[in-house]
């Protein structure tokens, strides 16, 4: 059997993905161009990401529409903030799944960012009474 493509997402993924994407209803009077199907053109986004290629030159023969749909539906899906309820998804359903394991995991400092920081130490004193004249 043939492995599936990294960009390809199945029905059972794509039945996550869905109900977390915006809502864009058609106009009645002037519609417009119809838009093109949310899954071809998350499918498109994904090719585009892992295989490095620019927008413009996504080919078309892929059916994924033009590169700029793909990338302005990627704008208006992190507006609208798909990308972190997707992930928080995924983890639950792999938490729940008991799939996660955390033995190789690693916390990268560069990624974290640190509240608080580290304690700052106490200013030295000064041991004068006060400003030294200028001797300009």
């Amino acid at each position: 059997m043939a492995r599936p493509k990294p960009w390809e997402v199945d029905d059972e993924l794509w039945a996550v993905i869905e109900p977390l994407l915006p809502r864009v209803e058609r106009r009645a009077r002037h519609p417009g161009r119809k838009r093109h199907p949310d899954r071809l053109v998350f499918q498109g986004i994904l090719f585009v990401l892992h295989t490095g290629l620019a927008w413009e030159h996504l080919p078309q023969e892929l059916g994924f529409g033009f590169g700029m749909t793909c990338w302005r539906r990627l704008a208006e899906w992190t507006e609208a903030g798909v990308w972190p309820r997707l992930h928080e998804v995924l983890l639950a359903k792999l938490r729940s799944a008991n799939a996660l394991d955390f033995s190789r995991a690693a916390v990268d400092g560069s990624h974290i960012r640190a509240l608080k920081g580290a304690p700052r130490r106490d200013e030295a004193l000064s041991t004068g009474a006060g400003r030294a004249a200028s001797t300009t």
